[in-house]
């Protein structure tokens, strides 16, 4: 079998595309917003103005009076440039957060509808870091760093304006470091960005080590794993840190560069105002003006260039964000015949995970409303077989039919509503326990769901809870025991209604004392439907109509539980091993 794949990652065209189309849903605010920000931007440029022409004033002869008047016209520019760029400001942030958050959902939308074969091939840590870390990095580019160079930007472009509006020649000497802009941009780039991808990539690839560190923790404490898989952590750290280290060296060296041309820019306009005044081409105050306009640039260019590194890093995240939207949808089939019956047939299923098969040429068929259990040692093929009848695993042979309908041709979407596959991974949801059970139909009234619980034998301890039905439970409420999130899991299944129900050791997480309990609300939970059960523990099978036996990725028997302790093979071993009685023993009972 192959490791985990990483999830894919869009290109430039794509990622930008993805930006652009959600700010288009926002057309009126974000209009206004780049109204407002360019207001800010254009009265950010009286004062240099007015101190030009309060020099050519002064030595004009003028009295105090004028003084006055510029200091009233900068203040006044002053206090619109900062009302403008706070209400600017919180307008871009207001326009960034929401198209963060429906580019959040759409992400999130994708992941959860991605067909279990992708998902089971996905690094959980690529996928965490994707929702987690480079979410986090596109937030602060849209909520802080935007609203930074989409003003930067109309600075910049509105003061080269009006140097020039001043005089063409005191322009173009500021235009003199442009080329070197342009040049530790060149040099800056093509060596930055590909550390900022393969930066995401290892925070990724750190998460992921953490995340299997802590889901097996049991595990890694039995075989005194810890430090190897502190080592392994520390490694993945390392390489993280190396590549942040290397890229702040490259941010050194660009910070560097732009200062170089910050000063040709500044000399410039200052020797060529010298001379243009020496000439009387231009006024004192025209060339002090220049200076102040260009000095006055400092600032957003600064910005501009380095902000490239935020602008790096979220671009790489975007981007990463974008390739999970780019995934292909899973496409409903056109109308389908309906089930005849709630039948489960599996004909000639074979499956394997890159390697040999690990079910080889089952066939099976569920006859309505029948019980069926699975049996066989651990790596007997009964989980992917199960995964393969519940329609959430593609088989490489055969075919599933449900109701003598391919479920294929019935879709995803479709299958899922006949379809329920219960495994013993059951999750409770942050939040009020009956919103929990709720998932499985969100129309349910409460007297419903009190049904649906009762029928699963867990009424009794849900009206025992502090606030009953409306108990906070989860993370930040009330912890379920392992058995307790198993009944509501099996109410889920009683609310989903689903015509047949497959469930993957459903008990196994109930413990010997809630074993009996749980087996009761489980054939509570399936009456009346086409259940597939693998069986944790041989009293299940016990309970079933038929029992299939598993080795190797074969059945090789199947009857009832008396019929296979009679013949005396595979079944009645396992029976042996299980009760600590003989086959005989066994079978006379």
């Amino acid at each position: 079998m192959s490791g985990p794949e990483l999830l894919p990652v869009a290109g430039p065209r794509g990622t930008w595309s993805v930006l652009w189309q959600e700010i288009r849903r926002l057309p009126v605010m974000s209009v206004v917003a780049a109204v407002v920000i360019t207001g800010a931007s254009a009265a950010g440029l009286v004062a240099p103005w007015a101190l030009g022409v309060l020099v050519d004033d002064i030595a004009a002869g003028a009295d105090r009076s004028a003084v006055v008047r510029v200091v009233l016209l900068i203040g006044g520019a002053a206090l619109v440039s900062g009302v403008l760029t706070a209400v600017g400001v919180t307008l871009v942030a207001r326009v960034g957060e929401t198209v963060l958050a429906r580019l959040r959902e759409k992400v999130l939308d994708r992941v959860l509808h991605l067909p279990a074969p992708v998902l089971d091939k996905v690094r959980t840590g690529d996928l965490l870091s994707r929702v987690g870390d480079d979410v986090s990095s596109v937030a602060a580019a849209l909520t802080q760093v935007g609203p930074v160079l989409l003003s930067a930007t109309l600075t910049i472009v509105l003061t080269t304006v009006g140097m020039f509006a001043l005089d063409w020649r005191l322009g173009l000497a500021g235009l003199l470091s442009l080329p070197m802009y342009v040049w530790a941009l060149r040099w800056y780039l093509p060596r930055s960005a590909p550390f900022y991808r393969r930066e995401r990539v290892a925070l990724g690839e750190r998460s992921e080590a953490i995340i299997t560190s802590l889901r097996g923790t049991a595990t890694v404490r039995a075989y005194r794993l810890e430090d190897a898989q502190l080592e392994r952590i520390r490694d993945r750290s390392a390489v993280a840190r190396d590549l942040s280290l290397n890229v702040f060296k490259l941010y050194s060296f660009f910070s560097s560069r732009i200062n170089h041309a910050e000063f040709v820019g500044l000399t410039g306009i200052l020797v060529a105002g010298f001379f243009l005044v020496r000439g009387d081409a231009v006024t004192v105050g025209a060339v002090t003006a220049a200076a102040l306009y260009f000095h006055r640039l400092f600032n957003p260019i600064g910005a501009l260039l380095m902000e490239f590194d935020a602008v790096q890093t979220a671009a790489a995240g975007l981007a990463r964000l974008a390739g999970v939207l780019e995934l292909p949808e899973a496409s409903e089939p056109p109308a389908a015949p309906t089930p005849a019956d709630a039948s489960l047939e599996l004909a000639g299923i074979g499956h394997s995970y890159d390697g040999p098969l690990v079910v080889d040429g089952v066939s099976l068929k569920l006859l309505p409303g029948e019980r069926v259990a699975l049996v066989g040692a651990s790596g007997a093929g009964k989980t992917t077989l199960a995964a393969v009848a519940a329609g959430v695993l593609v088989p490489t042979a055969g075919v599933v039919r449900l109701g003598g309908v391919d479920i294929r041709e019935l879709g995803e979407a479709r299958t899922r509503a006949q379809v329920a596959l219960l495994s013993q991974e059951v999750h409770v949801f942050s939040g009020p326990l009956v919103d929990d059970v709720r998932l499985a139909r969100a129309d349910a009234t409460d007297a419903q769901v009190e049904a649906a619980l009762e029928r699963v034998g867990a009424l009794g301890w849900v009206r025992a809870l502090p606030d009953g039905l409306q108990t906070q439970v989860g993370e930040n409420g009330e912890q379920l025991t392992g058995a307790q999130a198993q009944q509501v899991a099996l109410a889920r299944l009683v609310l989903a209604d689903p015509a047949v129900a497959v469930l993957d050791e459903a008990t196994a997480e109930a413990g010997s004392a809630g074993a009996r309990e749980l087996e009761r609300a489980s054939l509570a939970a399936t009456e009346g439907r086409t259940t597939l059960v693998v069986a944790h523990r041989l009293t299940q099978a016990q309970q079933a109509d038929r029992i299939v036996v598993m080795d190797h990725g074969r059945i090789v028997e199947s009857g009832t539980h008396d019929e296979l302790l009679v013949a005396g093979g595979r079944y009645a071993q396992l029976w042996h091993s299980w009760t600590g009685t003989t086959a005989r023993e066994a079978a006379s009972r």
